[in-house]
């Protein structure tokens, strides 16, 4: 029973201790859109290894169709998030994720995300970032 009960204790302290950390928000990486704002969470994105940023996105902020060299999974922290798996951005055929859901891009799967209303997300994937779009054009470092 004390176990148990300084098992719990500890995995509180620790929950406790992991929301307490404050989060440093900066502009969004060169390669998204204008008007995302960046929190690495965990790891380095510019790195090889495993990374988890949040990004926040405000009302009607559109990624267009892109892919990534290594997978990611994309989990909706508030708001909510419209995605489809294509090499066009197709609103009408979009699927949403909802506060908590998430999905896995495989890597080099063209995708895309739009969120109509303020929305914070969290990706977990493999370093160094890096973000292909399908239509150069579309490619904010290019503007």
């Amino acid at each position: 029973m004390k176990r148990i009960l300084l098992f719990t204790a500890t995995a509180m302290l620790a929950v406790s201790a992991a929301q307490a950390k404050e989060l440093k928000w900066a502009d969004g990486p060169d390669g998204l859109p204008k008007g995302s704002q960046v929190a690495v969470v965990s790891g380095d994105p510019a790195k090889a290894g495993p990374f988890v940023i949040q990004l926040k996105f405000p009302a009607d902020y559109a990624v267009p169709p892109h892919s990534h060299p290594t997978a990611e999974v994309v989990k909706v922290v508030s708001g909510s998030l419209h995605y489809g798996m294509s090499d066009k951005m197709d609103l009408a055929q979009a699927k949403t994720l909802e506060s908590g859901q998430s999905v896995t891009m495989d890597a080099k799967m063209n995708h895309w995300a739009h969120a109509s209303a303020p929305a914070t997300v969290q990706v977990s994937s493999t370093g160094p970032f890096q973000i292909t779009y399908v239509d150069p054009n579309d490619d904010p470092r290019k503007k």
